[in-house]
């Protein structure tokens, strides 16, 4: 029998986005040895178009670290949002509300970044490498095999072993299927009664500022990605069908989610990508077992309502980086044994928020007219009280990482 090649590292990374990736980075500026092992390709990622809303110590992550300074430049910074309801914006003022701002940048370009920055410094970053399976997670050597699927080709089964091993492999994380399966964790988990319909334009910005709009007709979010393309969602049914909405009814129903006596118009234009986006809340504790470890997607999944996805994401990566720092550099693992506990607060929290804007924004679809005038309430409360507009504003901009 052929014996399997073996390729032996520090921390093994499964999952080559933007958090694992930036996990790889900060690793390598301390000296500790990882690979990072991911199944897509390099430009099915960076021409995967997925909206992102950069808290500032998600930007400073960026920028502080020696990665790219693409954000400041490229990246639209924004100080507030407006909330609309009964057809009238009331604008929030991150700043003065609360000292913040979040920053407008597609997750699609934080992994163009990083990429470029593990190239640059010489990374072991496996593209088109899947995982078949995951190994030894009770012992001090947990691994992975794996294989190249470059180019649609399977190549000769290897193994990775580690002495870490991370899953930050997304939503359908294969390291988080192992620990499901062979540990006593447990999962929490809700879905939503509807999805967003979300749209990239050719058009110039229909408001300085991102819209959240409440009405009638559902919610919709008035977004942006650049000055000439704006990304845009509505509220619709999950089993709802690309291919039945033509540009013009899409348009439509945008209109008619901001339409109000202050004649707001949308800048409309030709409709270059179409998705449906469902929605759900999950969290997997404890994120950890022995030495392997979760983050970001692997570990939880929030509704994009609050923007707090790949935020998130870089939290663990910060948290979980320092741990490793300190059990590389001293061989303490009281950091690590931590991990999950001091990451969970955060996600709860988040979750929390993300749930009160979905529900405060979103119609269901069996909601009493009582419902109705009860979540309008809401929303006065909200934007009626400097207490309220402060407390939306601080969730929004999120917690520090420490």
């Amino acid at each position: 029998m052929t014996q399997q090649p073996v390729t032996r590292t520090r921390v093994g990374i499964v999952g080559g986005g933007p958090a694992g990736l930036m996990l790889s980075h900060l690793l390598s500026k301390q000296g500790i040895d990882n690979v990072v092992l991911e199944s897509r390709d390099h430009e099915t990622i960076a021409n995967t178009h997925r909206a992102g809303i950069l808290e500032q110590p998600s930007v400073d992550m960026l920028t502080g670290t020696g990665v790219d300074g693409r954000v400041k430049t490229v990246g639209d910074e924004h100080r507030g949002i407006f909330l609309r309801f009964d057809g009238e914006s009331h604008a929030l003022d991150f700043p003065e509300l609360v000292g913040a701002t979040v920053t407008l940048y597609a997750q699609n370009e934080v992994f163009v970044d990083l990429a470029a920055a593990r190239e640059r410094d010489g990374g072991d970053v496996r593209f088109e490498t899947e995982v078949v399976e995951v190994l030894d997670i009770d012992s001090d050597t947990p691994g992975v095999r794996f294989r190249s699927v470059a180019g649609g080709e399977q190549g000769p089964v290897e193994e990775l072993r580690c002495d870490i091993l991370v899953g930050a492999d997304g939503s359908r994380s294969t390291v988080r299927k192992a620990l499901q399966a062979g540990t006593e964790g447990k999962d929490y988990f809700t879905a939503y009664p509807f999805a967003w319909f979300g749209i990239l334009a050719e058009a110039p910005k229909s408001s300085p500022e991102l819209i959240y709009a409440r009405s009638e007709h559902g919610f919709g979010l008035i977004s942006q990605r650049s000055e000439t393309v704006q990304r845009m969602y509505f509220q619709c049914d999950p089993a709802t069908r690309v291919e039945d909405w033509s540009d013009d009814r899409i348009w439509e129903r945008l209109q008619k989610i901001v339409a109000g006596p202050d004649g707001l118009t949308l800048k409309t234009g030709p409709i270059i990508d179409k998705t449906v986006l469902g929605f759900r809340s999950f969290v997997r504790t404890p994120m950890d077992h022995r030495n392997v470890f979760l983050a970001g997607d692997a570990g939880h999944t929030v509704p994009p309502t609050g923007a707090k996805g790949l935020n998130l994401a870089f939290a663990d990566v910060r948290v979980l980086f320092e741990a490793l720092d300190s059990w590389a550099s001293t061989g303490s693992r009281d950091l690590l044994d931590a991990y999950s506990d001091t990451v969970l607060a955060r996600v709860w929290k988040a979750q929390n928020f993300s749930s009160w804007m979905t529900t405060m924004l979103h119609a269901r679809p069996e909601a009493s007219e009582f419902e109705d005038m009860r979540v309008r309430g809401e929303l006065l409360n909200v934007v009626s009280s400097r207490f309220g507009q402060q407390y939306l504003a601080e969730q929004y901009t999120g917690w520090p990482h420490r």
